[in-house]
């Protein structure tokens, strides 16, 4: 099913990794994107302008998706107010600015979507969990699934609040997937394994483990304990880095403290 024309505003590393999972959907040549570092990727299959004052008089998309990192909110989401006439559906993609932050910046009338992706997003394995704000038709609903779905998984909440630990979650969550590759590398050197090794062996166990989790019907507790043999390595592994609690508790400090900083940047 092809996508109808676009307005995207930001294409940095997540905007344009949406936008490439877009363009394999067929996306309508008619879409624009505004982006002040030029988007030369893409130019070939979309129009690429270099501001929002430069955004075709009378362009009417069917979605405006907001890209653009959230301390830029207030300058940006006035300039596309007039937009909100048309009544397409703004799907923000920025971490902490709430719908009503929004709204009174696009106007009442704008019809407000809230979504967090992930950087899977970039090899169409992300996963986006969304808000929708009050006016959000079916229809657009069902076009951002659509948009949604071609970079990964895709899910909805009905409390807007629960997007704060969705970003600190799964917004954030790569992140700390990828400190786990990075500290296995750093044991495995100082353990006498070559560089080279360590990283190719960190890389691929986190990246198999995480293709194992998504292929198994198990939860992550029981996947733990099937590599766990009594007696063994990886149970003495496990005991220093669950000793009272240490690494669970690290998690739990670390995802409450992004929740908070979302809840911060709404404003």
């Amino acid at each position: 099913m092809s996508l109808p024309p676009l307005l995207l505003i930001g294409c940095g590393k997540m905007g344009g990794a949406m936008l490439a999972g877009w363009l394999e959907q067929g996306l309508s040549p008619e879409t624009v994107v505004v982006e002040p570092q030029g988007a030369a990727a893409f130019a070939d299959r979309v129009r690429v302008v270099h501001a929002v004052a430069d955004i075709p008089i009378g362009f009417a998309p069917a979605a405006v998706i907001l890209a653009v990192k959230p301390q830029q909110s207030g300058n940006v989401l006035p300039a596309l107010a007039h937009l909100s006439a048309g009544a397409p559906v703004f799907i923000s993609i920025m971490a902490g600015p709430t719908v009503a932050r929004m709204r009174a910046l696009l106007g009442d009338a704008a019809r407000i979507v809230r979504a967090m992706p992930n950087t899977p997003a970039a090899v169409r394995q992300g996963f986006t969990v969304a808000f929708a704000g009050a006016g959000v038709t079916a229809e657009q609903c069902a076009l951002t699934d659509q948009l949604l779905g071609a970079i990964g998984e895709s899910a909805w909440v009905q409390d807007e609040g629960l997007i704060d630990p969705v970003t600190a979650v799964s917004g954030g969550g790569p992140a700390y997937v990828f400190l786990l590759a990075e500290v296995m590398e750093a044991a495995a050197i100082s353990q006498g394994l070559p560089p080279e090794l360590a990283r190719r062996m960190a890389r691929a166990t986190v990246a198999g483990s995480g293709a194992l989790l998504a292929a198994s019907a198990e939860d992550a507790a029981t996947l733990r304990r099937n590599v766990t043999s009594p007696g063994g390595t990886t149970e003495r592994a496990l005991a220093v880095l669950m000793e009272q609690s240490a690494w669970p508790d690290t998690m739990q400090r670390a995802i409450a403290a992004a929740t908070a900083r979302s809840r911060e940047l709404a404003g």
